[in-house]
């Protein structure tokens, strides 16, 4: 989350607050990338966001995705350093990573690309249909495939572009399709799913 929502829109992190979702350190505006940033300011961008995000939740965020995941060569480093255990910024993989910092390990945490309704939507210009069938079978190779190796299967969604009603039936058919699957597959937090990869044996996630 931008931490200017708690300024501009306070009830919005009170709701999400109120119903458990977990809040990630996402810069201060999305309007504001941080690849750009030196050393020195970046490693101040993260700082100020982190206490912003402790000072109104009354915990550290654990995860980071850089706005529009600009990163920059020290990103990974600056994360680690700050006390984060994952990031999202590298979409490199469906399962998730440990990769080295230059002061220790963080984990690469999948974040979507393709399944992503603004990129899919208003970059790519699917429509609603086209991306709700893209999620499903993305869904069912991914559950055929997890049954040898760990997968995190993430569906990025914003309220200007899916919310809208004439694309929520199709979105819709793809929770419904998910939820056929309910006893396969674990619906969760990034910080769950970082928590489980942290205490699993070496060997099962690559860089462990």
């Amino acid at each position: 989350m931008n931490t200017a929502i708690y300024e501009h829109c306070p009830d919005i992190p009170q709701k999400l607050r109120e119903r458990g979702d977990e809040i990630l350190g996402h810069g201060i505006t999305n309007s504001e990338e941080q690849g750009h940033l030196d050393e020195k300011a970046e490693a101040e961008l993260i700082q100020t966001v982190t206490e912003t995000i402790q000072r109104h939740e009354g915990q550290r965020p654990r995860g980071w995705m850089s706005p529009w995941l600009s990163n920059s060569e020290v990103t990974a480093d600056l994360l680690q350093e700050a006390g984060y255990r994952y990031f999202m910024d590298w979409t490199c993989d469906d399962q998730p990573i440990w990769m080295q910092t230059r002061n220790g390990r963080i984990l690469a945490m999948p974040y979507p690309i393709e399944t992503n309704d603004n990129r899919a939507i208003v970059w790519f210009r699917y429509t609603s249909s086209e991306l709700a069938d893209m999620l499903i079978d993305n869904f069912d190779e991914m559950l055929d495939q997890s049954l040898r190796q760990p997968l995190v299967c993430p569906i990025s969604l914003h309220p200007f572009v899916m919310g809208r009603p004439y694309r929520i039936r199709q979105l819709r058919r793809v929770f419904e399709h998910i939820l056929r699957h309910r006893e396969g597959v674990w619906l969760t937090r990034p910080r769950d799913i970082c928590t489980h990869i942290e205490n699993l044996p070496a060997g099962i996630v690559p860089g462990s």
